[in-house]
């Protein structure tokens, strides 16, 4: 597959990436290959899967809801950057102390 250089540009723009004319170039022969992968993919019939069909059952695994004990307070912020009483001590998100 040829990969036009408009689409590397578009695809670099999209991205948000400053690439000068050497990778543009690099990444049109990189992303060549890969896009072809997909055109083969296209060309599979899909029609008799359903779109949410997954390739191994999958099963909740349910435990009974039941009341454990907590974690002591003085575990649980004993790697807390800060703490203030029995709290998580964080700096503000909106100015302030």
């Amino acid at each position: 597959m040829k990969l036009e250089r408009e689409v590397v540009d578009n695809v670099a723009s999209l991205a948000r990436l400053g690439l000068d004319d050497t990778e543009k170039e690099r990444m049109r022969e990189e992303l060549a290959p890969i896009l072809s992968y997909f055109e083969m993919l296209g060309e599979l019939d899909t029609d008799h899967i359903p779109p949410t069909a997954q390739v191994i059952t999958v099963q909740n695994q349910m435990r009974p809801d039941e009341a454990r004990p907590s974690l002591p307070t003085d575990e649980v912020l004993a790697n807390a950057p800060g703490r203030e009483e029995s709290y998580f001590r964080v700096r503000p998100v909106f100015g302030g102390q």
